[in-house]
């Protein structure tokens, strides 16, 4: 099984029953029933599994105890292979209406075309919005703890959320980095409370309630990270190489509303 889709030689201007657009669980998913009814169904995404790919160990989904995102992946690629559904990684930059067919634009394809489509685009990650976040954004600031908690080991960080991603984000970072500060803008977290729990456990994790981050410092990479109680307005400065920004997500409404979608 391979973490890669299969194309089954997609032609450009190809006309299909559906286009779905997006590759994680909820486009395969639409892929699968699409093709169990019959219909010639393509999906056109950036990446197999969409935001799956930064999980981990998955221990939450029915049926499938302590899988690896990565296995579920492969499994998702062979389900949709089994019914001939082709699946080809591009970047949709547009879809049309023309007449009673949709026309959908490609980067590097072309242009296929349906009868229906399928956004499934999944969701982006939400961002700070504070001072020297951008400026070190790969140089510190990540927004994917599972891929890039081995870059900082033995090295201090900071997670920041309150949900199951920051939880576990900060569990993963808690077994490579000498010291991990969770933020969080509450006194009570988001998360599944065995997540919580879990984490509770480690000797160099530190809890950093109701606050929120600033400012981002750093020279060429982060050095500092700029804390401020919400209650008292007090101040206080992490010496960290690592900023990880785990504070949800939020729609792709831009891509909706450029294609002429309400929202």
């Amino acid at each position: 099984m391979s973490l890669l889709p299969r194309s089954f030689d997609v032609k450009p201007g190809e006309k299909f029953d559906v286009i779905i657009i997006g590759m994680g669980p909820a486009a395969y998913s639409a892929a699968l029933y699409s093709a169990r009814y019959m219909l010639k169904t393509l999906v056109i995404g950036e990446t197999p599994g969409g935001q799956l790919t930064e999980a981990g160990e998955v221990d939450d989904y029915l049926g499938l105890i302590g899988i690896h995102a990565a296995e579920m992946i492969k499994l998702f690629n062979k389900h949709i292979e089994k019914y001939n559904v082709p699946a080809i990684m591009d970047t949709v930059e547009s879809f049309r209406r023309d007449g009673d067919t949709y026309v959908v634009k490609t980067k590097r394809r072309g242009e296929f075309k349906a009868d229906s489509i399928i956004v499934a685009v999944g969701v982006k990650r939400r961002k700070l919005n504070v001072p020297g976040e951008a400026e070190f954004t790969g140089k510190g600031v990540s927004y994917c703890s599972v891929c890039d908690a081995p870059l900082f080991k033995n090295r201090p960080v900071v997670v920041v959320g309150g949900g199951d991603s920051a939880l576990e984000g900060t569990e993963i970072l808690s077994r490579y980095a000498t010291k991990v500060y969770l933020v969080h803008r509450r006194d009570e977290f988001k998360a599944q409370p065995i997540y919580v729990e879990s984490v509770k456990q480690k000797p160099n994790v530190e809890f950093i309630l109701n606050s929120a981050v600033k400012e981002i410092r750093g020279d060429k990479i982060v050095r500092k990270v700029v804390v401020q109680n919400l209650k008292t307005g007090e101040t206080r400065e992490l010496d960290v190489n690592g900023v990880f920004v785990e504070i949800g997500f939020e729609p792709p409404t831009d891509f909706a509303r450029q294609n002429g979608l309400e929202v």
